[in-house]
């Protein structure tokens, strides 16, 4: 198995299950002791301010804002950089935790050595 695995969710509320998917498998790894990168990008970019995460729903999935949480404690949560500028977000809008970065470090993170890479 990979020691560092990197998610980047593309899904949000318009594709429920694959985007619940992308947090779950990321969670589990986290709680698994690896190495976890989640990238929000796209829809799931709304995941990086406070309270969104509270108003998603899935049936007979765990909650989203219990993932969230999890990732942060013991992952790294980014925000993409572009799909940040497209919602007019910036840092003072984010969890704190969250970075704010682009495709040059999702690249190297995804590059590096002993990584996996999964797009959701």
């Amino acid at each position: 198995m990979a020691k560092k695995l990197v998610i980047k969710v593309t899904a949000g509320a318009d594709a429920p299950e694959r985007c619940s998917q992308a947090f779950t498998v990321a969670a589990v790894a986290v709680a698994s002791g690896v190495d976890v990168s989640l990238w929000l990008t796209g829809e799931s970019s709304w995941f990086a301010v406070p309270g969104r995460a509270a108003e998603f729903e899935l049936p007979h999935a765990a909650p989203l804002p219990d993932l969230l949480d999890a990732l942060l404690a013991g992952g790294r949560v980014t925000l993409c950089t572009q799909c940040a500028a497209r919602r007019d977000l910036t840092e003072k809008d984010v969890i704190e935790g969250v970075r704010i970065a682009g495709a040059q470090v999702f690249v190297q993170e995804a590059l590096a050595d002993d990584t996996q890479a999964l797009v959701y």
